[in-house]
């Protein structure tokens, strides 16, 4: 492909993610698959700069863009190489009019700004939500040592006792060690909201919204395969994921459940004030992620994330009934509002007299109201609010 089919062929998709976002529809990483699946005589070098263009296009603009061709001028603002292309060549975008209208930049919609700032997340801690994450692995302590696993490319180890760092693009799940389950991906913030759970030998544990298994696996480690471990989701796809994950990890003491939405204590109800620790990895905005997916902003609005809050606080009430006298609940999520974190976190204490927040030592991240916040300017991590509270 010419560089100008690059970029018309990249406007293109960029169509389709805008109205995907606008429908609630699929991610921008599915549309790229399933259009690189179809047209095959697109080269792995065009593969690639297809998904910088897009991507890059994505990460300059902040409200959702018009359209894709108006997503990629505001990219072509900040490089006069694809402004270039825009001459109206053979196969590639038509040339430019007067006055034709350029999509906005920034962090994300203005209104979503305003409410990251409000939760002390703008200027450069605003910025680093669009930078390009790195790839992070954990070592699995069931088959594996950080201090002597051998890998096929340097590594650098993160803050986190099992993590290490590689560089971005690496094809880990090519690699011997990954097929034999010595490593999982895992950002380096994951891995500390594991170990806030302070997970033991023997205990007790619910991973109550576990999706495909990443923190199942981690506290599964921590424990040594000793104790009881039950996974729950209402996601059945995303729940049957963890199974073949587990076989590779060598992960024996997990039991997975499948919860009913609005009717969980159906399936546990048997854990009624049993569990040492519930670990609440909530659903949320994922405003802490937008490296992976800076699309994600243009999906969000008023009444997702009120319904997003309400979702969290009701998780929480129902994990609160779990926990035994003297164990914990540790509510994590991968949002940096306020509302999903800090204030979501002291209403809870609030109806719950009879716990007491438990802030985690860690060694990494900032107090943020009673928990700890990570974020990608400060710790280099996805963001995260982490918090812990006993049951008296």
């Amino acid at each position: 492909m010419t560089p100008a089919a690059r970029v018309q062929t990249a406007i293109e998709l960029l169509d389709r993610i805008i109205q995907s976002a606008q429908s609630k529809g699929a991610p921008a990483d599915r549309i790229l698959a399933e259009w690189f699946r179809n047209n095959r005589f697109a080269g792995s070098k065009d593969r690639r700069a297809l998904r910088e263009l897009v991507y890059a296009a994505i990460r300059a603009c902040g409200p959702v863009p018009t359209t894709g061709r108006a997503a990629m001028l505001r990219l072509a603002e900040q490089d006069e190489l694809i402004r270039a292309v825009f001459d109206g060549s053979k196969y590639g975008p038509d040339v430019l009019s007067e006055d034709e209208p350029v999509a906005e930049d920034g962090i994300a919609p203005r209104w979503l700004e305003e409410r990251l700032a409000k939760s002390e997340i703008d200027g450069v801690e605003a910025e680093a939500l669009l930078d390009r994450a790195p790839l992070d692995i954990r070592v699995n302590t069931l088959k594996a040592e950080r201090a002597t696993l051998k890998l096929p490319v340097e590594a650098e180890p993160t803050q986190a006792p099992h993590g290490l760092r590689i560089p971005t693009g690496t094809q880990v799940d090519q690699w011997p060690e990954w097929r034999e389950g010595k490593l999982e991906i895992q950002d380096t913030g994951s891995q500390f909201a594991c170990l806030a759970v302070g997970a033991r030998p023997g205990e007790t544990i619910i991973d109550l919204c576990a999706g495909g298994g990443g923190k199942t696996l981690a506290l599964a480690a921590a424990m040594d395969n000793l104790g009881k471990l039950i996974a729950t989701d209402t996601d059945r796809n995303r729940l049957q994921a963890l199974a073949p994950r587990a076989e590779r990890a060598g992960a024996t003491n997990i039991e997975t459940r499948l919860l009913n939405p609005d009717r969980e204590m159906e399936v546990l109800s048997d854990l009624i004030g049993r569990a040492d620790a519930v670990l609440i990895d909530a659903p949320c905005s994922g405003t802490g992620t937008w490296r992976r997916n800076p699309e994600a902003r243009w999906r969000l609005d008023n009444k997702e994330l009120a319904r997003l809050t309400e979702l969290q606080s009701r998780l929480l009430n129902l994990a609160a009934g779990l926990v035994r006298p003297g164990g914990r609940l540790i509510y994590v999520t991968c949002s940096l509002l306020d509302e999903e974190g800090a204030s979501q976190f002291d209403a809870f204490l609030s109806r719950h007299e009879d716990f007491a927040a438990s802030r985690p030592d860690l060694a990494v991240g900032v107090s943020r109201g009673q928990g700890t916040r990570l974020t990608p300017h400060h710790d280099g991590t996805d963001g995260f609010f982490i918090a812990r509270a006993e049951k008296s």
